[in-house]
């Protein structure tokens, strides 16, 4: 061991879960993020990317690329026939190149842990986040078939009896068994963990309960295994560490079923099972805003009516806070092919389901609190924090946007990603 880690350069750690501003005033005041916001650079002011949903921000973290350069434009698939369409699962949807890309080209070891749009990559150690979404498939051997099968075999004998599916906090558990181990016996020069119990707890119980502030603290411990870790082996002073988040949060009170519009006005036709049979029009949700595609995008007369009917329904509900066109949405680096996209006003949200009424309180089964909505919202922020041997401490950096964290991330491992959509952070850099 001692003989490689004299050899051992750099590695960089990235570790995201992290929403916004709120939970960096609790953060700061916890052991382990204290410090590595008081040993590195910092900011609760990062502007996520539209939509700010999970799959399309975290392509973002590690290609620097706006959702409509890199393809990842939603969490799930255009598929309107599906009552639970496809995720963006696999590495093949990105274009362009990638952190783990760039890293395995220059012969550096890259390992991944549950992030997303990894499935198929080439990774030397991948747990992918994928589900099975047919009825002769199941969790394990998707898993395995979309990620490093030895090394998933491995970690889920060993920890695999932490886990009770995708419940938290068990899961994030495991994971960072995982990546203690990953780290330990493996020494990947790139690592990334997504986590996701802050995610969930939020989402079933909104902004400001109880059990964020104890999701919170359990990040602040999985940190501080990471650093012990890290020291351990004695690579801790050639690591960089940086903790994150993709997106901000707003809590939800009602939700909008715009497919059940689109139904009655007779642009979705269903079948016998009450599936949908045909669409003219369909909107595919992205929580906080919703894409409005035409099957038919030439139809001049159809997209009038839509938009009367939009507007109309806008006027009448007082929920829809923005409908922006195709051009609108690409200028905030959406998928410039829907026709429209929708932003929800605070305290709504969308969802494709056409069973149930267009407009409904939020009850039990419904979030408490969601995300997707345009970054430019007030206080609607992420949050970014950086620690390693090339990186100030204690500085904070006023504003910064989640498409600069790739070539900055890059940068940390002496690599350059070259012409993306974001800049790297040179200021929080040591000379």
């Amino acid at each position: 061991m001692e003989k490689y880690t004299e050899s051992y350069q750099k590695a960089s750690c990235c570790f995201e879960d992290l929403e916004g501003k709120k939970d960096f005033e609790i953060l700061k005041n916890m052991p382990n993020f204290k410090y590595l916001i008081q040993n590195g650079s910092y900011s609760s002011n990062v502007e996520s990317v539209y939509p700010s949903l999970t799959y399309p921000a975290h392509a973002t973290i590690v290609t620097g690329n706006y959702p409509k350069n890199h393809g990842i434009i939603n969490n799930t698939l255009l598929q309107p026939k599906m009552k639970n369409p496809d995720w963006f699962w696999y590495r093949k949807y990105i274009k362009g190149t990638t952190l783990y890309d760039l890293a395995k080209e220059n012969g550096l070891k890259t390992a991944s842990l549950l992030w997303p749009v990894t499935a198929k990559a080439n990774i030397d150690y991948n747990m992918p986040e994928i589900f099975p979404n047919r009825i002769w498939q199941n969790q394990i051997s998707t898993s395995l078939s979309g990620g490093s099968k030895l090394f998933q075999f491995i970690v889920n004998k060993k920890f695999g009896k932490l886990r009770k599916g995708f419940a938290q906090p068990f899961l994030d558990n495991f994971v960072m068994k995982s990546a203690l181990y990953l780290i330990e016996n493996k020494m990947p020069n790139l690592l990334l963990i997504h986590l996701t119990d802050v995610d969930h707890f939020k989402h079933n119980y909104g902004c400001n309960s109880s059990k964020v502030l104890e999701a919170l603290k359990r990040h602040d411990l999985r940190l501080g295994k990471i650093i012990n870790i890290l020291k351990k082996i004695n690579i801790f002073p050639k690591t960089t560490i940086i903790a994150l988040g993709d997106h901000s949060f707003l809590n939800t009170e009602y939700v909008i079923r715009l497919n059940k519009l689109f139904l009655q006005k007779g642009f979705i036709s269903l079948n016998n099972n009450g599936e949908v049979k045909d669409w003219k029009v369909f909107s595919n949700s992205c929580s906080g805003s919703a894409y409005i595609y035409l099957k038919d995008n030439k139809d001049s007369i159809l997209k009038a009516k839509v938009m009367e009917e939009l507007k109309n329904f806008s006027k009448e509900n007082n929920c829809i806070n923005k409908i922006l066109t195709s051009k609108e949405a690409s200028s905030f680096g959406a998928d410039e092919k829907c026709f429209l996209m929708l932003e929800a006003k605070k305290g709504y949200y969308f969802i494709n389901s056409i069973e149930g009424n267009i407009l409904e309180k939020t009850d039990k089964s419904f979030y408490k609190a969601n995300h997707g909505y345009c970054p430019k919202i007030k206080d609607y922020k992420t949050i970014f924090i950086a620690s390693g041997p090339k990186i100030k401490k204690n500085y904070e950096i006023k504003e910064m946007r989640l498409i600069d964290e790739a070539p900055t991330i890059a940068k940390t491992l002496d690599l350059n990603l070259g012409k993306v959509d974001g800049a790297t952070l040179k200021e929080i850099f040591l000379a």
